[in-house]
């Protein structure tokens, strides 16, 4: 949000908005963002559906990568902006997937084994 003040826009939250494909809206910009914990040199980003939509036909869609966030410390994260012919040429060479998001309430993680399971005789553990 600041570098978008900073930059002279007067960017808005959308991010709970379900019918708006991004995170920002930051006219004239349409902006996703997207945390990776290290780098994202030579890895894949998802990118849903509507956005993908959007990225597509709307020549003002941004996906602002902001990697490093795993250590913690904002000021050694960095910032790669996607947009324009660099993001519609990364489109082009996309590969839809289908994956099911696999809910995990806090009391199965709690009580889902760790490294002390794989000492196991049997599988006992994972049908508690």
């Amino acid at each position: 949000m600041q570098l978008e003040q900073a930059a002279g826009r007067q960017p808005v939250d959308r991010r709970y908005e379900a019918a708006f494909p991004a995170d920002l809206e930051s006219s004239p910009r349409i902006i996703e963002v997207k945390a990776i914990g290290g780098s994202g040199r030579g890895w894949f980003l998802p990118v849903e559906n509507a956005q993908m939509e959007e990225a597509r036909r709307n020549p003002n869609f941004f996906i602002y990568v902001v990697e490093n966030t795993r250590q913690g410390d904002p000021t050694q994260f960095t910032l790669r902006i996607l947009g324009g012919e660099r993001l519609q040429g990364l489109l082009a060479k996309a590969k839809q997937r289908s994956y099911y998001e696999v809910a995990w309430p806090v009391a199965s993680y709690d009580a889902t084994p760790g490294l002390d399971a794989l000492s196991e005789p049997t599988d006992r553990q994972y049908n508690a």
